[in-house]
């Protein structure tokens, strides 16, 4: 276990700063990417007319334009059928301008996500979404891409005392397809010895309290209490969840970070990580194709 932090409150995981470096990487990729002729390009899939979709989109864009990464729309009206999303799934598949493809969710409530993420093809599907690229996940095949907001939280541990991880205890709090289940997996490649927990589990506390790491991905604003972490130990909190219109993460961090060594923000922490991370798996997408 790392040495009790008694002299001061956590100190804070700076995942603005590390995207910013992440990103002048990424950016300085394209342009030589761009100069042989291939110019990496990002397609989103909206549809209908979802705000939140939309300005997730946006995001993106904006993301896009700072990586030297061109980011495309393709929208769909919102009664669009299964066979019209999976065409244009395929129409993008067969384009050899469009590197990355991702389906924004949630999709209207006639379409099946299940039917049509089989469709995503495998080469170009950046967030790892479809079953096949779960699957390579989950079979540490070492050849898929790795979904985007998990690659940012194994990015932020690198820069913790927690790094390298061979042997470290680490806890999982959440266990979703999208962040819990592929981040428990990229930790056991990593050799760490992990638990995997949720926001059901039966004294949690328990379970935290033996962790040297803890990554929480719930959506629970403040579930996790300092008395449920390790003195020492560092946390990385996933959670973002608008209450009252403040984004709130899993970690109630007035009460962890005098017990905690290091703490990510909410926000300010995965967050500005993830989308530069997408940008990265189009990057190397198009890389790919050379």
């Amino acid at each position: 276990m790392f040495q009790e932090n008694t002299a001061r409150l956590a100190s804070t995981i700076d995942g603005r700063a590390l995207a910013a470096t992440l990103r002048t990487s990424v950016h300085a990729s394209s342009v030589k990417l761009i100069a042989r002729g291939i110019e990496p390009c990002l397609a989103i899939i909206l549809v209908g007319d979802d705000p939140a979709s939309e300005a997730y989109a946006t995001s993106l864009q904006r993301e896009g334009a700072r990586c030297a990464v061109r980011v495309q729309r393709s929208l769909l009206p919102g009664h669009a059928s299964s066979s019209e999303l999976i065409a244009a799934l395929e129409m993008l598949g067969g384009d050899p301008l469009v590197h990355g493809i991702i389906l924004q969710q949630p999709l209207p409530a006639h379409l099946s996500i299940e039917e049509i993420i089989a469709a995503m093809p495998v080469n170009k599907d950046v967030d790892a979404a479809s079953p096949t690229s779960q699957g390579r996940l989950s079979g540490q095949l070492g050849n898929g891409f790795i979904p985007a907001t998990p690659l940012a939280v194994m990015a932020l541990l690198r820069h913790t005392k927690g790094w390298p991880l061979r042997g470290r205890r680490v806890a999982v709090v959440g266990k979703s397809a999208v962040v819990g289940l592929p981040v428990a997996l990229l930790l056991l490649q990593e050799n760490a010895t992990v638990t995997v927990t949720h926001k059901d589990t039966i004294d949690l506390g328990r379970h935290l309290r033996d962790a040297e790491v803890v990554i929480s991905a719930t959506g629970v604003p403040g579930l996790i209490k300092g008395d449920m972490i390790a003195p020492g130990a560092v946390v990385i909190d996933v959670g973002t969840t608008f209450v009252d219109g403040v984004l709130k993460g899993d970690i109630d961090s007035a009460s962890v970070a005098p017990v905690a060594s290091e703490l990510t923000p909410v926000p300010g922490g995965v967050g500005p990580l993830t989308n530069v991370a997408l940008m990265q798996n189009v990057l190397r997408a198009a890389e790919a194709t050379l």
